[in-house]
C-alpha cells in the first residue's frame, strides 16, 4: 500500500514530484559519462532523485553501483566499502564478479555471508588494508571491470563529505581525483547531507576535487510542482484541499521539500474521509510539526555557546547582516568584531546556518520556528 505522503526517508514515483529539469540533466550525466556532483541542504531530496534517475535507467546497457559512506571514518574505510560495492552490484551471479575481480582479490581472504532470506544483499567483508593494496588499485578495480566488459558503469556515493572529515583528508582527496580524472568507462556521481563540507570540498579552488564535474545546486521545489501533488494525494485519500491551503503549507515551511510531505501529512492524518482542509487546520498542524522535531533540535543546539546561541536569536529575529555595528552587538551580546567570524564560522559548520549575499540564514525553517518560539 503506497503511503499518502513520506518524509525523512528518501521517496519514489507516487511520493516523488517536480525536478523534472534536475532529472533530465542527472540522467543526461549519467548517459554520457559526465560527473555530477548534488549539493543542497539536507533533506531536500538529493538521494530521492539519485533513486528516481537510476530507477528510469534499469534497463539500460549501463551498469549503477551505489553507497552510502557515512560510516567510514577512515581512509581504508572508504576502500573496502567502494571495493565491496563494486564488486556485489557489477554482476548478478556471485562467481561472475569474483571472476572478473580475482585478481584484486588474491591477496584476500574475503568473506562472503550468504542471508536466509533470499530477498537480502549477500554481506561481503573483504579487510583491504594498506599492505594488501594501494588506494590507486582499489581505485581503479572499477575501471579494469568495466574495461572488461565494455559496459559502462555509474558510482554513485552518499554522504561524501565523509571523506572531508579523513585525517589527512586533502591527500586523500587529491589521490581520488588524480584516479577517477583518468576513468573513461566509469563516472561518479557524489552528494551528501552536509552542505558545507561539500561546498568546502567542491567549490574551493584550492582543493582538489574542484570542478570534478557538473555541479548541481538543488532549488526548492515551487509552488506549482506541489499543487497538483498534493491535491491529488488528497483526492486519493478522500479529502480535498484548495490550491490556496497547499500555498500556504508550502510557505509556512519555506518550500522546504522534506516539510512540506510532513506537516502535509499531519494535515491528512487530522482529517476524515469527506472533510475539506480549512485554514484553522493549519496552526495545530504546524505545532505538531515543531513538536515532533524538537527533541533533534534540542541535540542541535546542546553544544552551543552562549555567543552561538545570541547570534542565532539575532537571525531569527529577523537581523541577517550588520552584526559588526555597535547597536546589534549590545542588543544581542555578541562580544567583540572578531569574535563574530568565529561565532559564524561555528553555526555554518554545523549546517544551523548559511550566508547568502553576505547574509546569515537559518538553513532549517521549522527549527527558526521552534528557535523563536523557545528562546527570543
Amino acid at each position: 500500500m503506497e503511503k499518502s505522503f513520506v518524509y525523512g526517508v528518501a521517496v519514489s514515483d507516487y511520493n516523488f514530484t517536480g525536478r523534472e529539469e534536475e532529472t533530465r540533466r542527472l540522467k543526461s550525466n549519467f548517459e554520457n559519462g559526465i560527473n555530477s556532483i548534488l549539493i543542497s541542504p539536507r533533506r531536500w531530496g538529493k538521494t530521492s532523485l539519485v533513486d528516481h534517475v537510476c530507477r528510469q535507467l534499469e534497463d539500460s546497457e549501463m551498469t549503477i553501483v551505489r553507497l552510502d559512506i557515512f560510516g567510514c571514518k577512515s581512509e581504508y574505510d572508504f576502500y573496502n566499502a567502494l571495493a565491496s560495492a563494486v564488486l556485489k552490484q557489477t554482476a548478478s551471479k556471485m562467481q561472475l564478479w569474483m571472476d572478473e575481480a580475482k585478481d584484486f582479490l588474491a591477496r584476500l581472504t574475503p568473506r562472503i555471508n550468504f542471508p536466509v532470506d533470499p530477498t537480502s544483499d549477500i554481506s561481503l567483508s573483504l579487510g583491504i588494508t594498506p599492505e594488501t593494496h594501494s588506494p590507486e588499485e582499489i581505485l581503479n578495480m572499477v575501471e579494469v571491470i568495466a574495461r572488461r566488459k565494455n559496459r559502462h558503469i555509474v558510482v554513485c556515493i552518499d554522504e561524501f563529505q565523509q571523506v572531508g572529515e579523513f585525517e589527512n583528508t586533502k591527500s586523500v582527496q587529491a589521490t581520488l581525483r588524480s584516479v577517477w580524472q583518468h576513468h573513461h568507462y566509469t563516472s561518479y556521481c557524489l552528494f551528501g547531507s552536509k552542505q558545507h563540507m561539500m561546498s568546502k570540498i567542491f567549490l574551493n579552488r584550492s582543493m582538489p576535487f574542484y570542478q570534478f564535474g557538473d555541479l548541481m545546486w538543488l532549488q526548492k521545489i515551487p509552488s506549482s510542482d506541489w499543487i497538483h501533488y498534493v491535491v491529488s494525494h488528497f483526492e486519493r485519500a478522500g479529502r480535498q484541499i484548495s490550491e490556496d491551503m497547499v500555498l500556504r503549507i508550502c510557505e509556512a515551511v519555506e518550500h522546504y521539500p522534506s516539510y512540506v510531505q510532513h506537516l502535509a501529512s499531519i494535515i491528512l492524518n487530522r482529517t476524515e474521509k469527506g472533510d475539506t482542509v480549512t485554514e484553522a487546520m493549519l496552526a495545530p498542524a504546524l505545532k505538531e510539526l515543531i513538536s515532533t522535531n524538537e527533541a533533534l533540535y534540542m541535540q542541535q543546539i546542546e553544544p552551543l555557546s552562549g555567543y552561538q546561541m545570541n547570534l542565532l536569536r539575532a537571525i531569527v529575529s529577523g537581523v541577517h547582516s550588520g552584526y559588526n555595528e555597535k547597536k546589534i552587538r549590545m542588543r544581542f551580546d555578541l562580544g567583540s568584531p572578531s569574535n563574530l567570524v568565529r561565532l559564524r564560522n561555528a553555526l555554518v559548520e554545523r549546517d544551523l546556518i548559511y550566508s547568502e549575499m553576505r547574509q546569515l540564514y537559518i538553513t532549517d525553517p521549522v527549527f527558526s520556528l521552534w528557535f523563536r518560539q523557545r528562546f527570543t
